[in-house]
């Protein structure tokens, strides 16, 4: 047993998962509060590109390393309708969001996101409406955005700017419909029979798209489980992607559990992944490749403090959810990024949610000013750095008690490394109240060699807002190597996310 204070993390390049995938690190826009309007879009601010995007906004997302976004929704899609959102601006209607109760004036659409998506190099990953739409709705906006002339939809695609097809490859079939508060919420049976029509359908008019049918909305649903299987049953053959959301909170001061996020999404990748292989081998299905994992919707956000939309004044573009962030909830966004890697051999996707002002690592003032909350900083450190195979790491450490999730281990572990180029990153929290010594052994690299090696540690002072977010970053650790440069000594602070960098000989 690995002695209090002490944790030993091994490292074997042979030993790995697999490729990440560079759509591990996308994120969200959904027309919700103030992501898309004085979020992402605000013709009037200062820094405005002639298209009306903020171009301080454009600047943080290179920043952040965002490689994919997912669109409009999110709760949004149950009552959009997507050709509200196309054509003359002027002409657009003004409609009621149920989803959010607010006004949505449609001054962005498909073909804007689109253009926003292409400018700033991020791959588009659309949802379509399933609650209140369907099937033809649905294939009409594949038509609009892929087909690249000669019929109604794709023509109006080009009188409407776009000559060109927007070539969308990622799809969502709908948004958490097994969630009671969606618009168009159904059983697992229905969803399931829906989606896989739909996604016949769309796939007749583009048959190289990729297809996200909706999971359950946390791991916490009544319906978790046999949500799955149901769907899967009727549509597995038709999707390759099954989607999972969940969001982490502190809950009455119980630190320790929040600090372990990570292990409770361990497990809900774990159980997910179990479930599509178990329904692929009931089924005894003849599909090529396995169906993974989007996990695309996932955050720390503060549920508990959110009123319901029903409590809300109906506006335009009012604050929703804009959680202001705190050290600690880096120090757990950061765990949350290793589970992902640790699992990158089935999850695929990942969104962050959201991109902008609601509950976001980029935070604006209308008119005015931007800045990055606390969670900014691992998300841009993993997205810089997570490059290659994603390794398996042996960790070995002592055990923390926690009220939610039972004894987890006190030191969690995600490691990647690009054999091209040789180089590694690790990724280490330390969730115990003490500092830890990590032992980190790395035999088979030869021509070890620190980078670099920068960390955030939780602190009392809270949420951040606008005056006191910029004194939140990463800042250096020191580290120690052994004399044969087989391993390295790291003390990671109490409560604590560390992301270390090496280079290492390529692999020829």
């Amino acid at each position: 047993m690995t002695e209090h204070g002490v944790a030993v993390v091994a490292l074997d390049r042979e030993q790995h998962r697999g490729a990440v995938d560079h759509r591990l690190f996308g994120s969200f826009v959904e027309h919700m509060g103030r992501c898309v309007y004085t979020g992402i879009y605000e013709p009037g601010h200062p820094s405005a590109d002639a298209e009306g995007f903020r171009g301080d906004v454009s600047a943080f997302v290179r920043e952040l390393g965002v490689t994919l976004v997912r669109y409009p929704g999110g709760n949004f899609v149950s009552g959009y309708d997507w050709r509200d959102g196309i054509g003359p601006r002027e002409q657009r209607p003004r409609r009621l969001d149920l989803a959010w109760r607010s006004i949505e004036t449609n001054q962005v659409g498909t073909d804007e996101f689109m253009s926003w998506a292409k400018a700033r190099g991020v791959e588009p990953m659309l949802a379509v409406n399933l609650g209140t739409a369907g099937v033809l709705e649905a294939a009409a906006l594949v038509e609009y955005c892929n087909v690249p002339e000669g019929t109604e939809w794709s023509e109006r695609r080009r009188r409407n700017g776009a000559l060109k097809p927007h070539e969308v490859k990622l799809w969502c079939l709908g948004n958490e419909m097994d969630g009671p508060w969606q618009t168009g919420h159904t059983t697992a049976e229905r969803y399931g029979a829906l989606a896989a029509e739909a996604a016949k359908a769309m796939r007749l008019v583009d048959p190289d798209i990729e297809l996200v049918a909706c999971g359950s909305s946390s791991h916490e649903m009544p319906t978790f489980g046999y949500w799955e299987s149901t769907v899967l049953e009727a549509a597995g053959e038709h999707v390759d992607y099954i989607s999972m959301h969940a969001y982490y909170e502190e809950h009455d001061g119980d630190r320790a559990s929040f600090l372990a996020s990570g292990a409770s999404m361990d497990s809900f990748i774990e159980d997910v992944a179990a479930t599509i292989d178990a329904v692929a081998a009931r089924r005894r299905s003849k599909r090529s490749r396995k169906i993974n994992i989007s996990f695309d919707e996932w955050n720390v956000w503060y549920q508990s403090r959110y009123p319901g939309s029903e409590a809300m004044e109906i506006d335009i573009a009012g604050p929703r959810i804009e959680d202001q962030y705190s050290a600690l909830d880096a120090v757990v966004v950061g765990d949350l990024l290793s589970s992902l890697i640790n699992h990158s051999d089935r999850v695929k996707i990942a969104c962050l949610a959201q991109l902008v002002n609601v509950i976001a690592p980029i935070m604006t003032e209308p008119g005015g000013a931007i800045w990055r909350q606390p969670t900014f900083h691992p998300f841009a450190a993993v997205a810089s750095s997570a490059r290659g195979h994603s390794l398996v790491t042996r960790v070995s450490s002592a055990e923390l008690a926690t009220r939610r999730y039972g004894d987890v281990p006190a030191v969690a572990a995600s490691a990647t490394h690009d054999p091209t180029t040789g180089d590694v990153a690790v990724f280490l929290t330390n969730r115990a109240d003490h500092a830890v010594t990590v032992d980190l052994r790395h035999p088979g690299f030869d021509g070890w060699t620190i980078t670099s090696a920068r960390h955030i540690a939780a602190d009392d002072r809270g949420p951040r807002n606008r005056e006191t977010a910029p004194d939140v970053s990463l800042t250096p650790l020191g580290t120690s190597s052994s004399e044969d440069a087989r391993s390295t000594t790291l003390a990671l602070p109490p409560h604590s996310w560390t992301v270390l960098r090496a280079a290492t000989a390529s692999i020829d």
